[in-house]
């Protein structure tokens, strides 16, 4: 069953579209990120103060500012050294590396000795640990700082804080396990992290606990009331009956919908797929196969969106996907790719990469503005400025970016995500190189195969593979295009896709050339989205593409697209770092200030200009819409 381990990948050297977005974190977003984080800009985070003050704590001085901001505060500074370790693996840095140290050091110093690591519990109420894991994250940021020590240690060979977290690890083992202690995360993410630090050190307590995590959730679904009643205080008043909230109304090998906070879901979901692909354990591959299906074919955006309610950040019911009011975060697109990768190990098939990129090139990027200084937390698909962000019922859907955010967990996510690229584009196993997603850059694998790959994609849809040690290849073709062609050194190849993935045995000095289709096309969606009734979309390739205000006199509201009408590619914009703009066949509806009116409305035809999702919002505030209205 076991077909892959993605993380496997020796060395990724970026090129073209993705060098330049990862060197937009290296250079720009991750000093910009540190200073907010030591406070040193107009946005305050505190985490590294809280680090210290932990620190302080520890020793008896009390001569500190006490803690500040979120009760998972600590997960930010763990997702930028997880980002700097990525980072530093594509472009050394010896003063990032030094500041990345210096962190390290205070974080190590905020270890209690028995190797609990929390500032939030350190500072303020060293009782109540572990009392409150509905609400606590206590066992969310352990998972984050985990995640940071293993990345950190393949980047630079330096153990310090995964002997941090290996001891922390080993509290909580002890904690759980040992002396049995009750209760599941309320925030799944350790369970993931776990599985990290299992294949990087081979602690078989790492597998235990993520294993004892997964199998006890929801075991006993009144566990978090219980646990509720046991304390008379809480971080912000989580109802702890809402099972569906905390993936914990039923054993996870039960589940089929994915339900609740979308961010905890598809956590849980990627820690669940990984486990199973360790052990082989078909109940809980037929789990996160229902509810990879639940997802992708009910309850996710075009754009590789998921949750679709500002009410718990949360899934609510199939087919439920509006567009002004979507949340959309973009840190669950980023769980998402996770869930994807990890089902990818389980089964090499398209749908799993296809909805990765889908993720990626959409919600993914757009969480970042082209500058590197703004991020979205939300991603609605349509915003009408002075009703989104204004209306009660939409001031979750900004019509522009913010610097930061109370609730940072997005930003440094997609630093990290965008930085480790190639654990998603490329895998392999023992005696094959698995190309997912179209990645420029130099390629080398742990079982020797060796290759460059360039192109232009997201814009061009020409990929050329340039063999340096060969072996097999398997090439993802994905299900939007509907023609390719393959060449193995200029000669043209039929080969029938597995699943998706054509398979190659390639040599040494080989050139193998895809071409992918191009064309714009149309998309509609099913009758059961009430919503997009009438209305259809723009895409091509990976790319979703969205009307805003700026390129379309100022109001896409009045435009209708033709029914199969012309769509043309345009130059690419420098104003948008590049990006590729479409242009349609469209009619135009006058405007009247009257509200209603029995007059038929005055129809002219236009040309309507479409930019990919991920580029909106970069132009100022304005109206912006990726479903438009269809006319015959």
């Amino acid at each position: 069953m076991k077909a892959q381990h993605q993380i496997s990948v020796k060395a990724f050297k970026a090129e073209g579209f993705i060098e330049k977005y990862q060197r937009l974190i290296s250079e720009t977003v991750i000093p910009y990120q540190y200073s907010v984080l030591n406070d040193r800009s107009s946005e305050k985070s505190h985490a590294v103060q809280n680090f210290i003050n932990a620190g302080k704590a520890l020793s008896g001085n009390t001569n500190h500012d006490g803690f500040y901001g979120m009760v998972f505060q600590d997960s930010d500074a763990a997702k930028w050294i997880e980002a700097v370790a990525y980072s530093l693996s594509n472009y050394p840095d010896k003063e990032l590396e030094k500041t990345a140290d210096e962190l390290i050091d205070i974080i190590s110093n905020a270890q209690d000795k028995d190797g609990y690591l929390n500032t939030y519990y350190t500072i303020k109420d060293k009782e109540k640990r572990w009392t409150n894991l509905l609400e606590g994250h206590e066992l969310y940021c352990s998972g984050h700082m985990i995640e940071a020590a293993c990345a950190y240690f393949e980047a630079t060979g330096k153990d310090k804080l995964l002997k941090v977290m290996l001891k922390n690890s080993e509290h909580i083992y002890k904690v759980f396990v040992t002396c049995g202690h009750e209760g599941y995360p309320g925030h799944p993410e350790i369970e993931l992290a776990l599985l990290k630090l299992y294949r990087t050190t081979g602690n078989k307590h790492c597998l235990e606990l993520a294993e004892h995590f997964i199998d006890i959730r929801g075991v006993d679904p009144d566990y978090y009331k219980k646990e509720k009643e046991k304390r008379d205080w809480t971080v912000w008043g989580n109802n702890a009956e809402d099972n569906n909230y905390q993936q914990s109304g039923m054993p996870v090998r039960r589940m089929s919908n994915a339900v609740g906070h979308a961010v905890r879901a598809v956590y849980l979901y990627t820690g669940m797929a990984d486990l199973a692909s360790l052990t082989e354990d078909k109940e809980l591959v037929s789990a996160c196969r229902r509810l990879w299906e639940s997802i992708t074919q009910r309850r996710m955006y075009i754009t590789g969106g998921i949750g679709s309610t500002a009410i718990g950040e949360a899934f609510s019911v199939d087919y439920d996907l509006p567009g002004d009011t979507a949340y959309a975060e973009t840190c669950a697109s980023i769980g998402l790719m996770f869930f994807a990768s990890r089902m990818l190990e389980i089964d090499i098939s398209n749908e799993y990469a296809d909805v990765m990129e889908q993720a990626f090139y959409n919600t993914v990027l757009a969480g970042i503005q082209l500058d590197g200084k703004r991020f979205f937390y939300v991603n609605p698909l349509e915003v009408i400025p002075g009703i989104s962000g204004a209306s009660p019922t939409h001031r979750h859907a900004l019509t522009l970016r913010s610097e930061w955010y109370a609730c940072a967990c997005c930003p440094p996510n997609a630093a990290r995500l965008i930085s480790s690229i190639a654990v998603y584009a490329y895998g392999e196993n023992s005696d094959t190189a698995f190309c997912h997603m179209f990645a420029a850059g130099k390629i080398s694998f742990r079982n020797g195969i060796k290759m460059c790959c360039k192109t232009s994609y997201p814009y061009d849809f020409n990929v050329t593979y340039k063999i340096e040690k060969g072996g097999k290849l398997a090439i993802r073709i994905p299900h939007w295009s509907k023609t390719y062609t393959l060449r193995i050194n200029e000669k043209a190849i039929e080969i029938s896709p597995i699943k998706g993935y054509v398979y190659l045995e390639v040599s040494n000095g080989d050139t193998v050339e895809l071409k992918l289709d191009d064309t714009p096309r149309f998309i509609y969606a099913s009758s059961k989205v009430p919503q997009l009734s009438g209305r259809v979309a723009l895409c091509r390739g990976p790319l979703v593409y969205c009307f805003e205000g700026i390129d379309n006199n100022g109001d896409v509201l009045s435009v209708s697209l033709k029914r199969n009408g012309k769509v043309s590619v345009l130059e690419a914009d420098k104003s948008l770092g590049g990006a590729v703009k479409l242009k349609a066949e469209a009619v135009c509806i006058q405007q009247t200030d009257k509200l209603y009116s029995d007059t038929l409305p005055v129809q002219k035809p236009c040309t309507a200009v479409a930019v990919p999702y991920y580029t909106w919002g970069n132009r100022g505030e304005n109206q912006m819409r990726v479903w438009m209205n269809e006319i015959i």
